[in-house]
């Protein structure tokens, strides 16, 4: 090196700027230790980490704050859990960046409950909180504190729980303070949603709160209307996925700072921080909408089972139909049965026909069974026009939504990207579903046929046939993106799939079930009692016999969830099914957890989980006829089922702080499970 290039060198290094080292922070003068979860969804980092409170955050940073934090040299956001006198950590405290906002948006409640539900599904308490708190609206949070609900003044009354054995003895409990627990069997026709304003009144009088979570936004402006019937105005919110960001915010901060102790929405309102809660509600429990699609994939109704555990508070999980878990907690003890005698639902219940359930009407009608639309069923409809609007249940939405080869009955799919192929109303050629590409050289790639069938019927397909078998009554169809919520009393059908039923303003004079053997055929383990519940939500739905209300199911007499809807039977259907999932080892009545992945990354977390005794491993399978993709079940006795939870996540945190490759779904008692 020259003398020339030294000096060069010497002035770079003279000019380089070094870091100066910065001095502490003053500690905060009280508790100056915070406790944060900080945002950061690996298993092996789920545990909270110690910060040092400066001084000049020391009267903002409350417990349940947003914080944001220095983690792995990146800024990430945080929540204050606690603030304590001393760090466990030898070394030096990493101060706070910042306090976001001062508002204490997690409550000690909802942290301690996001904990137990990671627990329980083998998740991080990260993943939970993302789904318990709605992200900030700086605006919102800067308006005004709403003003706190009146008192509320409404005198006792039984309202629709006098038609059940022990509902009268329910609301006392509820308006003494108590924590009665039931699995509510809805009677046919049920107001349903004024009889839960009637349970929530009852524990507002108790000066308790109340959350209430049924499926989906048109069950929740329901309820919210009965609530408001009921409790009066500005006594309950309501949380829905369908609010936008500032209003969400807006209802959130009301609750949690006990301007409202009552609200009523979906899913995400599980979590929702009423103060005192003294009854959880779930509605509906079997709908697949209750179960969240995001880690660690929590159900709304274990959710709030959890909640009234923790809270030692009542809970009361009803429909008309009753699912497994229902039975299961009947069996237990944990929750009494809330249902009415059999002469109250004989004498409020359609009444249920089965297309050739005698030998003199397949005598009659020797199609009975084996045709769409049975002659008995055209009879039926058109008697029940005369009275007044009659509902068409149909399990499929769209035109002719599946194809198949009409020589070998192979599906027939997209040549590019494997989707169904489907027809629509104005006919061939069909066109893919998944990327819209129409198949007009369709060949079959099994046998080289080139003819198509169609084995499902969908709903607009019905609605045109029906429109043309009934020329002058009105046909109105709901499902898909065009969803009605009522029609009026008028004759008209109403084809409709399930979930999309509208609401009579009158009752329905009838109704038709149609294709039910391809609700009961679906290779699913929920599938007959998803099919009876959806069932029953639609039968419910239709006039008492007495006023000439009228079923008729097109399907085989003799299947058990055919008479379970003749008989108006939910209840002993969900203890057979028990009975059925316990001997075939199933949830509810074992732990059941699938893990999905790519092979090798399935195959190594399986390898570090510790199995509890008695546990059994199933597969690997391939998903979707690909190799890229499998599923591994682990089930045990429903006693081990934390054990197993604990087990899956610390083998979890041991891939994730090795870096492992590949990302594994795990999933506990998963709601599908083909």
């Amino acid at each position: 090196m020259t003398e020339e290039d030294a000096g060069q060198l010497a002035l770079v290094r003279a000019r380089v700027r070094r870091p100066r080292p910065t001095s502490p922070q003053a500690p905060a003068p009280e508790l100056p230790v915070a406790r944060v979860l900080v945002d950061v969804p690996l298993a092996h980092l789920d545990r909270p980490f110690d910060y040092l409170v400066p001084e000049k955050l020391h009267e903002t940073c409350v417990p349940g704050c947003r914080v944001r934090v220095r983690f792995a040299g990146q800024d990430l956001d945080g929540y204050v859990l606690e603030r304590v006198a001393e760090s466990d950590h030898r070394g030096r405290l990493a101060p706070l960046r910042r306090v976001v906002s001062a508002e204490p948006v997690l409550t000690a409640e909802i942290a301690q409950l996001a904990r137990r539900v990671a627990d329980r599904y083998a998740g991080t308490l990260a993943d939970v909180l993302r789904l318990a708190v709605p992200p900030r609206h700086a605006r919102v949070e800067g308006e005004a504190a709403s003003d706190p609900a009146p008192p509320l003044e409404i005198p006792p009354a039984a309202g629709p729980w006098d038609s059940y054995d022990t509902g009268a003895a329910f609301l006392d409990a509820l308006r003494r303070g108590d924590a009665p627990r039931a699995v509510w069997t809805a009677l046919p026709g049920e107001n349903w949603p004024l009889a839960l304003a009637h349970a929530a009144a009852a524990t507002l009088a108790s000066g308790r709160g109340v959350l209430a979570v049924v499926p989906d936004h048109r069950d929740a402006s329901r309820l919210d209307t009965a609530f408001t019937e009921v409790l009066g105005p500005d006594q309950h919110v309501t949380l829905t996925a369908e609010l936008g960001p500032a209003e969400r915010y807006r209802r959130f901060l009301a609750v949690r700072r006990g301007a409202v102790r009552c609200v009523v929405g979906t899913r995400s309102a599980a979590f929702a921080p009423v103060a005192d809660l003294g009854l959880v509600l779930c509605w509906d429990d079997g709908d697949d909408l209750h179960a969240e699609p995001r880690a660690p994939y929590p159900h709304v109704r274990e959710v709030l089972l959890l909640r009234a555990h923790e809270v030692r508070g009542a809970a009361l999980v009803g429909g008309f139909a009753c699912t497994a878990e229902g039975a299961q907690l009947l069996a237990s003890g944990w929750a009494r049965p809330l249902a009415g005698s059999r002469a109250t639902v004989r004498a409020r219940g359609p009444r249920v026909q089965v297309t050739g359930e005698t030998e003199s009407e397949l005598a009659r009608d020797p199609a009975a069974r084996a045709v769409r639309l049975p002659h008995r069923a055209f009879e039926q409809a058109r008697a029940a026009l005369a009275l007044g609007p009659v509902l068409v249940q149909v399990p499929r939405a769209g035109y002719l939504p599946a194809l198949v080869c009409q020589n070998c009955r192979g599906p027939a799919r997209c040549g590019t990207c494997s989707g169904p192929l489907q027809l629509g109303p104005s006919g061939p050629p069909p066109a893919c579903g998944w990327c819209g590409r129409p198949a007009a050289a369709w060949r079959c790639p099994t046998c080289g046929g080139g003819r198509l069938r169609a084995p499902v019927v969908g709903a607009r397909r019905t609605a045109e046939e029906l429109g043309r078998a009934f020329p002058r009554v009105p046909v109105r169809t709901s499902g898909g993106n065009r969803v009605l919520d009522t029609v009026g009393a008028e004759p008209a059908l109403v084809v409709a799939t399930p979930g999309a039923e509208p609401v009579a303003e009158e009752g329905y004079a009838g109704a038709l079930l149609l294709d039910t053997w391809l609700a009961l055929a679906r290779a699913d383990l929920r599938s007959a009692e998803e099919t009876l519940r959806r069932w029953f939500n639609a039968a419910a739905l239709v006039r008492p016999a007495e006023r000439g209300g009228t079923i008729v199911v097109v399907g085989e007499p003799g299947i058990p969830a055919v008479q379970a809807l003749v008989r108006w039977s939910p209840a002993a259907q969900a203890e057979r099914e028990l009975a059925e999932r316990q001997a075939a080892g199933f949830p509810p009545a074992l732990r059941l957890v699938a893990l999905e992945g790519p092979p090798a990354a399935v195959h190594d977390l399986a390898a570090l989980v510790s199995l509890p005794e008695g546990a059994e491993v199933l597969g690997p399978v391939p998903l979707d006829g690909a190799d890229e993709t499998v599923r591994l079940v682990l089930r045990v006795p429903r006693p081990a089922g934390a054990q197993l939870s604990a087990a899956l996540k610390a083998a979890q945190g041991v891939r994730s702080a090795r870096k492992a490759p590949g990302a594994v779904r795990v999933q506990v008692d998963p709601v599908v499970l083909g």
